[in-house]
Order: structure tokens, then C-alpha cells, then sequence
């Protein structure tokens, strides 16, 4: 019996709530997604995935995306009317959240659900009175959760245990790269210098949500006048800029290519560059801090050298295995240094520690998919695990 998901998404245009459904689907479950729209969906390709629209919410917007819950919650049964009874329901962060129980209880009070967290937004981490309210909220509504999943242990250390008031076992999945073809993991990835008089090339992919890292990075190309390039790819969260499509365009050896397919465009999009920025300051000295993003493993997968922020989890995560330049502190002039000494020899010696790193580091296979979802099938009380399944990263609460 295949285990029936139910998965509620915060952001239907959000390229990891793609991964995250494929990784259920090759572990062997049934997926059906209900979430809110921001932009073109990424399920839209994915036939065999039933998907409904439970509202519209925006970039910036929070009471926009409070007002879009409790809409959806009116209007929840009907929009859920036509789908299956799930075995779990999982909840990607907080707005899913406060959906999930009532789901629940239109299918059944014995389903599990399951609390994804994948960033810990400022206001649950505010000293004020808005953050104490948040995280009633969150209490609130993850007493009807089984599990909490994050992605870095920095989260369970600095917030879920100490400040979270939840008590749940925690499923630590990395944001690490789904990998389902043997090939992708057994090729060692190999080097690639710029030809002669070419630059180095930093590319910096995915959620574009920082404006201080696009600042650093237009500038350091600036000073470095055609010996650094800077390729930007991926989804820019408009509302946290100025006037990214102008300054952008404007600004010399900086590249922007738009949104890429994850994980098909990987391999092309990484091979074009030397360097990945591994750096986020969107939530200074909170999430941004604590996080391990998506671009550290698809860089490490395809020997991409991150540039990483010290006193960081992404920095410790560097340092620790030597694998690029942790640097103390994120400036044009810092990376300005750090570029005009980078010789040959140099980055050849740190592609070769990240060809050293084992492989598994930076890939989610199908072991770890079907892992996945028996750990999620041991959540319901009529489906049994598979016996033969190695275990997922867990910590305990």
C-alpha cells in the first residue's frame, strides 16, 4: 500500500516545493498539492501530480498572506472536495500550517501531520510583541503536528529547541541535490579554469532575495573591471529591491539569465562558472546565519568553490572541509583581496578537496527517497514502513 500525501505548499512558484515532491514521489508516495500562487507554478508540467490553488499571496506582503489563509480556510472543503483521503499531510511552513489541522479534520482526526520549515522567518524571532504572538501562532498550530522537518541543525540548536515551544521530533533534511540517475553522482566533478585573459565567473543562483549581496557583488565586478564576472540566475524577489531589472541590466560583467529548472538546468548553469556565492544576509544574524542553502550542495555537487560568510552554519560548514574561502567579513574591498591573489594553483587545490568529498554529501538518492517516506509512513497507524529501508538523519527534540 503506497503511502497518500497530501501537500500543502506556501508558494506554488517555489522550486523546492518541486523537489520536495518529486523526492516523495520516487520514494514510493502518492502526491497531491494544495497551496498558494505567487508566480507560474512549477507543478505545471507535472501531470501525474493533482494541484489546486487555495489563494494568491505576495513577496513582502505578510498581512496579504494572513488575510489569503484565512480565505482558504473558509473555502477549504470545497477546494479539497475532490481529493483522496490522504495518510499524512505535510505543511510547508507557517501559513500551511495554520491550514493543516482543519484539513485534517475534513478527511479524519487520526491523519498525521507534518510541520516543514525550511527558513525561520524574522518575525518568529522578533523581541517584541509581534514575535511572541507569532510564536503563540505557531505553538498553536503545531500541537496538531507529529514531526517537524527543517534543513540545517543550526535551526533546531538556535530556535526550534530553545525558542520554539515546540515539542516534536525533528527530521533533519538538507537542502541537498535530487539526484534519481546514477550519473549524476558517480562523475567526479573536474575543474574548469578560464581560458587565458578570461575572468573568474561567481555565479550566484536561485531565491535572488538579498539586496545587500547584490550590492557587493555589482560593485566587487565594478572594481574588478572584466577580471571578475558575476552570473545571476534564478528568481528575484522583486519586492526586496530597489530596481533589480535596472540596476542589473546596468551594471558591468554582471550577468542575469532568469529562472532555471531544478535539478535539470543544474549541471549547464553550474559548469559556467568557478565560484558559487554562498552568502545571505536577507535576515542578518538570524535565518540567514543559521541556514545551509541550496546553492552550497548543487555548487558541491558539480565542484563549484563556494565564497562563504565566517560565524555563519554555511561558513562552519566550509571551513570545516576546506572546500573555499570563508571570509570575515562580506565587502567589495574583502572579495576585491580575495580575487586579485586567487592564482591557478589555488582554486585547482580547492576543487580537489571538493572532489574529495564524499558524494553523498550532496545528493538525495532514491535510498533517501524511499527513506523519506517511510519515515513518514511510520507516522500512520495503518501503513507499514518498509523493513529494508536505511534510516534519515533524525534529531530528537
Amino acid at each position: 500500500m503506497s503511502l497518500n500525501v497530501l501537500y500543502l505548499a506556501h508558494d506554488l512558484a517555489d522550486a523546492a516545493i518541486r523537489r520536495r515532491v518529486l523526492t516523495l514521489k520516487a520514494g514510493g508516495a502518492e502526491v497531491t498539492v494544495a497551496g498558494f500562487k505567487r508566480g507560474a507554478s512549477v507543478l505545471a508540467d507535472e501531470r501525474d501530480v493533482p494541484t489546486t490553488v487555495l489563494g494568491r499571496t505576495a513577496d513582502g506582503r505578510f498581512a496579504q498572506r494572513i488575510g489569503a489563509v484565512i480565505a482558504a480556510r473558509m473555502t477549504l472543503k470545497s477546494k479539497l472536495a475532490g481529493v483522496t483521503r490522504p495518510d499524512v499531510i505535510i505543511a510547508r511552513n507557517l501559513e500551511t500550517l495554520a491550514l493543516a489541522g482543519h484539513a485534517a479534520s475534513l478527511f479524519g482526526r487520526d491523519i498525521p501531520v507534518v510541520y516543514e520549515c525550511l527558513d525561520i522567518h524574522r518575525l518568529l524571532l522578533d523581541e517584541g510583541a509581534k514575535g511572541r504572538l507569532m510564536r503563540q501562532v505557531q505553538r498553536y498550530f503545531g500541537r496538531r503536528a507529529s514531526l517537524l522537518i527543517t534543513s540545517s541543525p543550526a535551526f533546531v540548536e538556535n530556535f526550534f529547541k530553545p525558542r520554539s515551544g515546540l515539542d516534536l521530533p525533528v527530521l533533519l533534511l538538507e537542502n541537498k541535490v535530487l539526484a534519481l540517475k546514477p550519473e549524476i553522482v558517480s562523475a567526479a566533478p573536474a575543474p574548469r579554469l578560464p581560458k587565458s585573459g578570461q575572468p573568474w565567473r561567481i555565479g550566484w543562483f536561485g531565491a535572488l532575495r538579498c539586496r545587500k549581496s547584490l550590492d557587493i557583488l555589482l560593485e566587487l565586478a565594478r572594481r574588478m573591471d572584466g577580471r571578475v564576472e558575476v552570473v545571476l540566475r534564478g528568481r528575484p524577489a522583486y519586492s526586496e529591491f530597489d530596481d533589480f531589472d535596472a540596476k542589473v541590466s546596468s551594471a558591468p560583467h554582471v550577468e542575469f539569465h532568469g529562472a532555471y529548472r531544478n535539478p535539470e538546468d543544474l549541471a549547464a548553469i553550474y559548469r559556467d562558472v568557478q565560484f558559487s556565492w554562498a552568502i545571505d544576509f536577507f535576515e542578518e544574524g538570524l535565518n540567514s546565519s543559521w541556514l545551509l542553502p541550496n546553492r552550497l550542495y548543487e555548487g558541491g555537487l558539480y565542484g563549484i568553490v563556494p565564497i562563504a560568510l565566517s560565524g555563519t552554519e554555511t561558513g562552519r560548514f566550509v571551513e570545516n572541509r576546506r572546500i573555499g574561502p570563508a571570509i570575515e567579513r562580506a565587502t567589495p574591498e574583502a572579495l576585491e583581496m580575495l580575487f586579485k591573489g586567487m592564482t591557478e594553483a589555488r582554486y585547482l587545490d580547492l576543487v580537489s578537496r571538493l572532489s574529495a568529498v564524499e558524494r553523498g554529501q550532496w545528493v538525495t538518492g532514491p535510498a533517501d527517497c524511499r527513506s523519506l517516506v517511510s519515515r513518514l509512513s511510520a507516522l500512520h497507524p495503518n501503513i507499514s514502513p518498509p523493513a529494508d529501508v536505511p534510516a534519515v538523519s533524525t534529531v530528537q527534540s
